[in-house]
């Protein structure tokens, strides 16, 4: 690997992350000089995992959008089933994707983690 030649596009292995957002280098070793190493083929792997987790990360932000506007919806319905069908079944399928998300998010970081190490 050619030094220097991804570390324009990195910051330091210990900045922050963005609203909590994990970075594309979230899985990746640090080298001596605080910034993530990519050393073989097979990190290329944890990059896009890192990536997929940051989707499926905003997919549950969408997801948590979905609840509150089901919400609204359900407020203003006036008691006219269809609408509060409509908006209890927009609840109920946001939260079930919520659900997946989260599922999803915590078994990524477990694999990457543990191929990782």
């Amino acid at each position: 690997m050619i030094p220097g030649l991804y570390t324009q596009f990195a910051a330091a292995c210990s900045g922050g992350s963005f609203f909590g957002f994990p970075t594309w280098y979230k899985y990746l070793s640090c080298g001596p000089d605080n910034t993530p190493q990519l050393n073989n083929i097979n990190n290329v792997w944890l990059v896009g995992a890192a990536v997929i987790e940051l989707l499926i990360r905003l997919g549950a932000l969408l997801a948590i959008g979905f609840v509150i506007y089901g919400a609204i919806g359900f407020v203003t319905s006036q008691g006219e089933p269809n609408k509060t069908a409509e908006a209890r079944h927009t609840i109920i399928d946001a939260l079930v994707g919520l659900i997946i998300a989260v599922a999803a998010t915590t078994i990524l970081s477990y694999i990457a983690g543990r191929f990782n190490g």
